[in-house]
């Protein structure tokens, strides 16, 4: 698929002209415009709906949504935010879910999703810079779930924050030897989710200091049999933490079970705290910093919708706050 500079040869312009006829910038003449709206569309080059002639684009009225693991429950909970918004909206959702990495490749690809939806939600998978060009290149409205970048719009949670308000929290009940499940150390997908929440977690340990056991840290995928298994292992070490810090309460489920099958009692042997809000974390008294992770969903698809009725709106990042839930899952410690 051709890009601006060829764009701009066929139009007879510079590039920086090319650049701003096409993001709609009012500092072009409209003849202008339509010579390069024209040389786009001859190099089969995505234009933005409301810059082509009229009856040359209808809208889809369809949001297209780019979701890694849904059956995982923090992707199936945005999702259903964001259908929620979509649908009393009057609106329709086109989901592309994927797990694995050339799947995302194919995804990310223009032509995957050129004229077929008008605004985009990519929920918490970090774009590659490519990746990136390539949705900004459709013209269409983006929001990001979970993650944020300047050059759209997005929201997000503070995670540094929530690792330093969970940890806090066992430091408070008297824990100075907390171990660390952490979601992933090194993954295709580049998610920042696990290293932004352990950032937290150490920082409230150098505040307090609290050194903290290379030992103590065990590496799951967010998943609670992954967890589980990995606190079998864990488990048949002679040195333990008193409580641990679960970086998601999919995780803590796992522990929670591993520990039962091991005759040990929560809290009394040892205390658990998660992350995310989890439904079934009620269920178990488990301790977590809750994130209202379908309500993300439906401000990402607010913001791609008052984007897509006045498209010269800017761009919004909001952080959404996280809360501590206290349950039964922690001991105080004398």
């Amino acid at each position: 698929m051709a890009g601006i500079v060829e764009i701009a040869k066929k139009a007879g312009v510079s590039p920086a002209t090319v650049s701003r006829a096409l993001r709609g910038i009012h500092h072009v003449n409209e003849k202008t415009r339509k010579k390069i709206v024209d040389a786009a569309r001859d190099l089969d080059y995505p234009i933005r709906p409301d810059l082509l002639p009229r009856g040359a684009s209808e809208k889809t009225n369809t949001i297209g949504v780019i979701a890694p693991f849904l059956s995982r429950w923090y992707f199936s909970q945005a999702v259903s935010g964001v259908e929620q918004a979509l649908r009393e909206a009057g609106m329709d959702l086109l989901l592309y879910n994927f797990a694995q990495v050339d799947a995302r490749q194919r995804i990310f690809q223009q032509k995957k999703l050129v004229d077929k939806v008008d605004g985009l939600i990519v929920i918490s998978l970090p774009p590659s810079d490519k990746e990136f060009q390539e949705i900004l290149g459709l013209g269409i409205p983006v929001s990001l779930i979970g993650i944020s970048d300047p050059r759209c719009s997005s929201v997000s949670i503070d995670d540094v924050k929530g690792g330093e308000v969970a940890t806090q929290h066992l430091v408070d009940m008297g824990h100075t030897e907390i171990g660390l499940m952490l979601g992933q150390k090194d993954w295709a997908f580049d998610f920042k989710v696990a290293s932004n929440r352990k950032d937290g977690f150490l920082s409230v340990l150098e505040k307090h200091n609290l050194e903290f056991n290379p030992a103590f840290e065990l590496i799951a995928d967010f998943a609670s049999h992954t967890a589980e298994l990995a606190m079998d292992e864990f488990l048949t070490r002679k040195k333990r933490p008193t409580a641990i810090f679960c970086e998601s309460d999919e995780m803590a489920f796992g522990v929670y079970r591993s520990l039962r099958k091991k005759g040990l009692r929560i809290p009394e042997d040892m205390s658990i705290v998660g992350y995310d809000g989890h439904d079934f974390a009620q269920t178990l008294g488990i301790t977590t910093i809750a994130q209202p992770v379908p309500f993300l969903g439906q401000l990402a698809a607010s913001q791609v919708m008052a984007h897509i009725e006045k498209p010269d709106s800017p761009d919004s990042q909001i952080v959404v706050p996280t809360e501590l839930v206290v349950r039964q899952s922690v001991l105080k410690v004398n």
